[in-house]
């Protein structure tokens, strides 16, 4: 796997300089939203604490990189309120939402209104290592450390060592798929 660096120059032409000799080209941005939204994707909610306050933010963007040492990713636009609190607390926990959770999805996405730590007056929180805070709701959440960041396009990729797990009570989980949430 190689990693692709967008030039600063071509932020917004979907042009890419790869590891190779070669320049990249992307398909645009309207089409590739579209095929992503048939790509169904568990929702998260990314929360932080520290220096910089506590933050949280809606994410579909993680996966999974390694088990030796345990470590996820997870992408935050790098416009998001969320996104700089992150990088300065220098820690985030992974909350995966149940099937139930669509209303702290949304809460944490934007879509009610309300803003900063007020967001976390909804749903049961505690911490674990890091003392980002843990949805005591969530089917599991991942407690991670930043070990590395990269800036791709419009989102920064956070890879986190994940210092702690906690799982939640078992049960579907809710995912988004064609613009809307659905229980798995």
């Amino acid at each position: 796997m190689s990693w692709i660096d967008q030039r600063p120059d071509d932020a917004m032409d979907g042009a890419f300089t790869a590891v190779g000799p070669e320049s990249v080209r992307t398909v645009e941005a309207g089409p590739f939203r579209e095929a992503m939204s048939r790509l169904g994707a568990a929702v998260h909610v990314i929360t932080t604490a520290g220096p910089a306050g506590k933050a949280g933010a809606t994410a579909t963007a993680v996966c999974s990189v390694t088990d030796a040492p345990p470590v996820l990713l997870m992408c935050l636009n790098r416009r998001s309120q969320t996104n700089p609190a992150v990088s300065e607390n220098g820690v985030f926990c992974i909350n995966t939402l149940g099937a139930s959770e669509a209303e702290i999805a949304d809460l944490f996405a934007g879509r009610t209104g309300v803003t900063g730590s007020d967001r976390f007056s909804t749903g049961e929180w505690t911490t674990l290592a890091t003392a980002s805070p843990v949805l005591v709701s969530a089917v599991v959440a991942f407690d991670c450390r930043i070990v590395e960041v990269r800036a791709v396009g419009s989102h920064n990729v956070f890879f986190g060592a994940v210092e702690a797990v906690r799982l939640g009570p078992q049960g579907p989980a809710l995912v988004y798929h064609e613009r809307a949430y659905k229980k798995v």
